[in-house]
This record gives C-alpha cells, sequence and structure tokens, in this order.
C-alpha cells in the first residue's frame, strides 16, 4: 500500500484538543495521564465494539507493543511511551500486518514506505503527552489499508453511537462526521415545475425528484443537499437501445464546400420562452405523498454523505418515468430541468406534492446551498449547470463529463461509432416504462426520435446549431460553483477533451477549480486505495455548502495526477499544459528524429481484402495489435510507423500534441487517424483497477460497504502502449463547420490535434507515430480504395512536454 492523503487539514494543537474533547478522546482527566497511560484509554475508548472493560483489555492484550511484549502489560509497566511503540500499535490498528508490512522493531520504515502521516519528535525514546494527542489527532485522520480514515473505521464501527451530546452536524479536521442515523432517513417525491414544455400541452413540465434526508431535519435541523441529475435512475430502454445503432460500415462521403463562420451555426435557442404560466398554487403542505424507493438511489458518495448531514436528491429529468415532458440529450431543455430543481432546493421554485392537486411543497428542511455529484451524463449535467450560475449551487464535483456533445459523437468532421444523440434520447426515455405514460406521448415522441436523428446529421459530420445547443463551453464564463473536475487520461468514452476544454475555459473564470486526472476509463475513483477521493470530497462539500473554515481552497492541489508509469502514485502540479515547453519532431522515413525530415513521400492505403476487414470489425484487439506492431502483418500497408531513439531522461507529455501534415488523397474524400505510443517492454500499470482486499470495507454504521481497488503492475510485460488519438476529415482541415473542397492527388496541410494527455514516457523507450485511415473502434468503416501520400518535409509532430 501507497497512502496518498491530499485532506488533512493542518491543525493547531488547541484546535486539536476541542475536536478530541468534542469526540469524546479528551477531558480533564485524561490531561493529567502519562504518556503511555493517556495512550492506554485512548486506545480503550477507540473500542467501540467491546462494551466492558474486561473485553477492552483483552482486545488491547492482541496488539503488540515491542518484539517481545503486549501493549497492555507495555502501557500498564512504563509511563514513557516511545515513538516506536506508539506506531507499533497504530501501525496494527490501520492493519498493517506484522512481519509482513512491517517489523515492530522498525515501524518507520513502514511509515515511509507507505507515505504515511506520522508526527515528527525531538525524542523518540520520550513522547510528551502533547505529541501522544498530537499522533492520535493525526492517526485518526490517517488512512487504513482498508482505504479509510482510521476515525471513520471507528465510526463505521458504532463509536459515535455511544454518545448523546454529540453536535450535529459534527465536524472532525473539517470534514463532516457520520452522526446521523442512516436507519431513519425520510424518503420522499416531490414534483418540480420547470419553466418548460417539452410535450407541447400547454402546461409546464413537472419533475420528479426523490429526496433522502436526515430524520433530524423534522426537529429543525438545515442541511445542505447533494443533487444528482441522473437520467438513467428510473429505468432505461436497452433492447431497442440495442436495435438502434446505426451502421458504421459505410462510405466517407464529398461533402458540398461551404465558407460559413461561427454566425452560421451559433444556436440561440430558448426553451424557456413562450411557455404556459406557472400552476396556480391552491395550497402548501411541508408533508409529501409518496416514498421515493432505494432502487436506484445508490450512488456511493451520496450515500456516504447521507450520515453526515446532508440531503441527497435524485432527478432524472424531463422526459422519465413519472416525470412528464420529452428527452432530447443534452439540450438546454435538460439543463432547465436540473436548474429548477437546484432552483426548488434554494426556495427559487415551486414543487408539488402531487402532478394534479396544486398543494405546493417548499424544501423547508434545506439550508438553499446544493453540490452536484456523478459520472458521465450525471457529470455532464453538473458542468452544464454550473454554466448556467443558478443562485444556490455552490460547488460539483464532475466526473467524465461532456463539456461539448459534438466532442462526444463527433470528432473533426467525423461521425464517431454507431451511438448517437438519438440511441441516447431513446435509452433514457424511462416514460416507456409506464404503458399509461408512454401512450400519453407516442406520438410526440416518435416525432422528437426524427428530429433528433435530422438534427445529429450523420451524413456529414459537421458542427452545427444542434451541436451547438449542446455545447455547454459557450456559458462556462457564468460559473459560480467550485469545481472539482475528475477525468481518466485513458477514459475513451467521454475523452480527455472535455475535460481539457473546460479546464481551459475555466482558467479565467473567478471561481475555485480543481483537476484530478487518473490512469483509469470510465470509472469512479472513490474506491482507490492510495487516495483519500472521499476525504477530498467532504472537505470540499463541508466547507462550501456548509461554510466550514477548513480552508479547503488551499488544502487541495490544484491539479493532482495519477502518474501512469508507478502504481499508487499521484503527484501535485500548478496546471495542466500550461507549461510552454515543447519537443518537435521530424519525420524520416519510418523515424521520429530532431533534425531535418525525408524529402522522399509516404504512403498507405486505406483498403483491406473482404476477410481482413471483416476480421478487424468483429475483432477490435486483432486491429489494436496489428496497427502498432512493428512486426510485418495485415496492416503494415495500411499504416505508417515513425519511432523516435530511445529516450535518453524521461519524457512527459503535458496536454494536447499535434501533428501536422502535408498529405494528399487519391479521392476526393480523406479520413486519417493518428496515434501517440509509447514503445518499450515493460510491466504496465492494469488498465482498470483490481480488488486488493477480499473483505468489504463498512463506510456508514450497517449501512454501506465498499470494496477497495487499485492499479497493480500487469502480470506480463508489454511491448507498447497507445497513449492517445487523433482523428480529422481532410475537408474540415480548418474547422468543424466550415467544409473546404478536396481535389484528388492535390497536397494539403493539416493538423490533426490529438486528445490532451498527462503521460510519463521513460528513459529507454521510444516515441511512436501511427498515421493511418479507417479507426476500427471510432470512424466509420468504408474500406474505401484510397490511398494517401505524406510529404515529411512539410510535416512534423510537437508535443508540448512538462519540464520541472
Amino acid at each position: 500500500m501507497k497512502d496518498h492523503q491530499f485532506a488533512i487539514k493542518p491543525t493547531k494543537f488547541s484546535q486539536m484538543l476541542k475536536e478530541l474533547k468534542t469526540i469524546h478522546f479528551y477531558n480533564d482527566q485524561l490531561a493529567k495521564l502519562k504518556p503511555a497511560k493517556l495512550f492506554k484509554q485512548l486506545l480503550l475508548r477507540a473500542f467501540a465494539n467491546e462494551h466492558s472493560k474486561t473485553m477492552k483489555l483483552v482486545r488491547l492484550h492482541d496488539y503488540m507493543a515491542t518484539p517481545n511484549q503486549e501493549a497492555d502489560e507495555y502501557l500498564d509497566q512504563h509511563d514513557n511511551l516511545s515513538f516506536n511503540v506508539f506506531y507499533n500499535v497504530a501501525l496494527e490498528l490501520l492493519r498493517f500486518d506484522v512481519d509482513y508490512d512491517f517489523k515492530l522493531s522498525d515501524p518507520l520504515k513502514c511509515l515511509k514506505k507507505s507515505n504515511l502521516p506520522y508526527i515528527h519528535v525531538k525524542n523518540k525514546a520520550k513522547l510528551t503527552a502533547e505529541e501522544v494527542l498530537k499522533a492520535w489527532y493525526l492517526l485518526l485522520n490517517t488512512h487504513t489499508k482498508l482505504g479509510q480514515t482510521y476515525l471513520d473505521e471507528l465510526a463505521s464501527a458504532g463509536y459515535y453511537t455511544q454518545f448523546s451530546d454529540l453536535p450535529k452536524p459534527l465536524f472532525f479536521n473539517g470534514k463532516a462526521q457520520p452522526v446521523f442515523d442512516t436507519r431513519h432517513m425520510i424518503h420522499e417525491v416531490v414534483y418540480v415545475e420547470a419553466p418548460l414544455d417539452t410535450d407541447h400541452d400547454g402546461k409546464r413540465d413537472l419533475l420528479r425528484t426523490d429526496v433522502i434526508r436526515p430524520s433530524e431535519t423534522n426537529q429543525g435541523v438545515k442541511v445542505p443537499t447533494l443533487f444528482t441529475a441522473n437520467p438513467y435512475n428510473l429505468g432505461t430502454n436497452n433492447r431497442i437501445y440495442n436495435k438502434m445503432i446505426h451502421n458504421v460500415n459505410v462510405p466517407l462521403k464529398h461533402k458540398q464546400p461551404n465558407h460559413y463562420t461561427y454566425k452560421d451555426v451559433e444556436s440561440h435557442f430558448d426553451p424557456t420562452k413562450n411557455i404556459p404560466a406557472p400552476r396556480k398554487i391552491r395550497k402548501t403542505s411541508k408533508v409529501a405523498e409518496a416514498n421515493c424507493y432505494a432502487g436506484g438511489l445508490t450512488y456511493e458518495l451520496n450515500r456516504y454523505f447521507l450520515a453526515r448531514g446532508f440531503a441527497v436528491v435524485y432527478s432524472s429529468g424531463v422526459g422519465t418515468f413519472d416525470s412528464q415532458g420529452v428527452r432530447s440529450t443534452g439540450a438546454q431543455s435538460e439543463v432547465v430541468s436540473a436548474e429548477a430543481v437546484i432552483e426548488w432546493l434554494a426556495g427559487n421554485r415551486t414543487a408539488f406534492t402531487n402532478p394534479v392537486d396544486n398543494i405546493a411543497i417548499p424544501a423547508w428542511w434545506s439550508n438553499h446551498n446544493v453540490g452536484m455529484t456523478g459520472i458521465s451524463y450525471l457529470g455532464t449535467l453538473t458542468e452544464a449547470v454550473a454554466g448556467t450560475g443558478v443562485k444556490g449551487f455552490k460547488a460539483g464535483i464532475a466526473e467524465a463529463g461532456i463539456s461539448n456533445y459534438y466532442d462526444y459523437y463527433r470528432d473533426s468532421g467525423l461521425v464517431i461509432g454507431g451511438e448517437d444523440c438519438d440511441l441516447l434520447a431513446e435509452y433514457t426515455f424511462s416514460r416507456r416504462k409506464s404503458a399509461g405514460q408512454y401512450h400519453r406521448s407516442k406520438v410526440l415522441w416518435h416525432h422528437q426520435l426524427k428530429h433528433l436523428l435530422k438534427g445529429e446529421d450523420r451524413q456529414t459530420g459537421d458542427y452545427n446549431q444542434f451541436w451547438d445547443n449542446r455545447n455547454y463551453l459557450k456559458n462556462v464564463h457564468n460559473t459560480k460553483a467550485s469545481m472539482l473536475i475528475v477525468q481518466g487520461l485513458n477514459d475513451w468514452n467521454v475523452k480527455p477533451r472535455n475535460a481539457w476544454n473546460l479546464w481551459q475555459h475555466l482558467q479565467n473564470v473567478p471561481t475555485n477549480k480543481k483537476l484530478l486526472l487518473h490512469q483509469g476509463q470510465h470509472m469512479y475513483v472513490y474506491d482507490l486505495q492510495s487516495l483519500d477521493f472521499i476525504d477530498m470530497a467532504n472537505l470540499f462539500f463541508s466547507n462550501k455548502l456548509y461554510d466550514v473554515d477548513n480552508h479547503a481552497d488551499q488544502v487541495l492541489p490544484k491539479v493532482l495526477i495519477q502518474d501512469n508509469t508507478k502504481p499508487q502514485t499521484w503527484n501535485t502540479y500548478g496546471n495542466w499544459g500550461h507549461s510552454g515547453q515543447k519537443v518537435t519532431y521530424q519525420l524520416n522515413n519510418n523515424q521520429l528524429v530532431v533534425g531535418e525530415s525525408s524529402s522522399l513521400p509516404l504512403s498507405f492505403q486505406d483498403h483491406l481484402d473482404k476477410k481482413t476487414f471483416k476480421h478487424y470489425c468483429d475483432y477490435h484487439s486483432a486491429w489494436h495489435h496489428d496497427v502498432f506492431s512493428e512486426k510485418l502483418n495485415p496492416m503494415s500497408n495500411n499504416r505508417l510507423l515513425f519511432t523516435s531513439d530511445q529516450l535518453k531522461s524521461n519524457l512527459i507529455i503535458d496536454g494536447a500534441a499535434h501533428l501536422k501534415l502535408r498529405v494528399k488523397s487519391s479521392s476526393d474524400v480523406g479520413l486519417l487517424t493518428a496515434f501517440l505510443v509509447d514503445y518499450g517492454k515493460a510491466k504496465r500499470l492494469t488498465t482498470a483497477p483490481q480488488y486488493l482486499q477480499p473483505q468489504r470495507t463498512t463506510m456508514n454504521y450497517q449501512y454501506q460497504k465498499m470494496v477497495v481497488k487499485d492499479y497493480k503492475y500487469q502480470e506480463h510485460p508489454t511491448p507498447y502502449k497507445k497513449i492517445v488519438t487523433a482523428h480529422l476529415n481532410m475537408q474540415n482541415r480548418h474547422n468543424y463547420y466550415r467544409v473546404d473542397d478536396l481535389k484528388p492527388n492535390q497536397y494539403v496541410d493539416v493538423d490533426l490535434e490529438f486528445q490532451p494527455t498527462f503521460f510519463h514516457i521513460l528513459p529507454n523507450h521510444r516515441v511512436g507515430l501511427v498515421i493511418c485511415a479507417t479507426d476500427f473502434v471510432w470512424t466509420i468503416r468504408g474500406n474505401q480504395k484510397i490511398r494517401y501520400t505524406i510529404d515529411p518535409k512539410h510535416s512534423q509532430l510537437i508535443l508540448p512536454v512538462y519540464k520541472k
């Protein structure tokens, strides 16, 4: 285990004592004890599952203080306490195994190797009572091998349930503590009235909104809310979706040239204009008429916060089960529907107890501060709502969110894959789950699907008003909420460009922003052993939603990036892609060189025989192997491969690399794909986190469990790893909405921008560049008889690099 904790707030000793006293780990009697006796009492208090003094002493007898003496005997026989004795017991409490993880003769070696926090003392043989308390305070905030703080482990075992005098909410080291009883949460449903009429029935759309709040709110406790806009929450239409997948085995077609500017494709559509008046409120109630069910309300991060004094709210939005309206896959109507829920939570919009009787119900239990959470579509809506600047939205954690739907379903004038907006709309149109709701809306719904299919324009792949309406980057300047952006550098679902563009747009916005880049694919990171992500989220939301003065803006790193060469390694940086440093390679035969390029043209074809083409269509892994392999194979004539000499030192690609080519196509159409590749035989990180512990970690008392995972080295070395990809339709060589003509066998200059990354290439490895046409995973696959020719003399690869 290698521990990385970024959410431990530096705390003065006087504040430590106040916090320890609040949670019953300090009082006037303990203050009088000698160091060893003080440590013993702290330990006995920590054994919450043992209810008698005898059982607590039995438990203490199970810990070793020295290589030859149990903790109870040592602490009874001594007044003084050494550094080694404290941390021998501390490591055992943190579930480190004696002899396997550490030696009782040298606990410091394990502390350093595992990157665990510990106090620095002047005399290791004799700790003072103050040092014992400081060390205990830090220990409570230290992660165990199961990926949670020791205090959270105590809480999950019932430590806080012993006491009736704890404040609610309770904060320790700036983070909310689990003192709310999750067994007695209040579950209820309200119907938020949105300023929309997407089903054109002459009434504003009502949105089913599921609320889970602590029972203490009924006694007057006001709590903030974590809101997740989750279109999948109340059901999906998987079978229909699978039948709608678009065929990608179609040829690339010549497009009619144009001279469009952005004004020609700019969308000004406002779904809140010319809508019906709000419903007239007949009366107001504080009591909901329906209970929400827990089936789909399972986002672990939200459940973690329920015990800590936060309400959790889910709403699937327009066009989902028990809500009104229709789906539109990312259009402004979906943004407005999520915004409306926040307005209700902030006290600025009406919700009703049912869809019929016009009985209003306010969020009377809310402190009017709202945060948003979620990944993918959920993170997308978090980013989109942030751009509205809606009052009450204070903080968002957006994981793998789409900042511009064009960058999700299209790439540089190309259609990407067989999925599209019409499919996602059908997938999330859970009103279909109700026969009655579907009966009343099916005519309108089929009309909406046709509208989406036309607007998404799979014929050209160009940027248009449809996509501009789904481009949230236009509104980033309105952001007022603090944002924590999380993105996987190997996420080829929601690709890194979405986080990169959002991050760049936020640079000039006067709000607090943080960025976390991990080595994963499309995944959550709360269960990684090596990172205290949940604690970071706790510090973040406690500060923004409870106004706790925990210095979260200063404590949490601005940019945190997981290293791709070593397991469980995280580093902090000042920014992403702003170093200004670069390395430029020229193309020389099959080499990348820093110097002169070859003057001889290089060419490759796109067409494959039917058998090979079908094989690659069916087995993407086979195509990936062949396109990157340096050995002769069926792709050898269908791609160009360049490699640098072995690197003499580390090279870190930091940002978006560019490949500038002078290239011609033998046809009037052209499709280019390029890959950056790390060549070098090595054991690399696994593509997904691996399970590390057989047991599940209990996150809240009698409520929630979590499996701990993290990345390991792969079992066997691999010769290469794809870093990032770039695509381009040669007719869109200037931008995504302007179409230029392309004449056969006429050179044009193009600039392929790779997906941004932060990638560490080790010494003795080589930088690789692969250029081909069809990407069998992402682009259309026409298998056309086209030959591409590159002029290396006017071509170069430009890598942005990080240098300390």
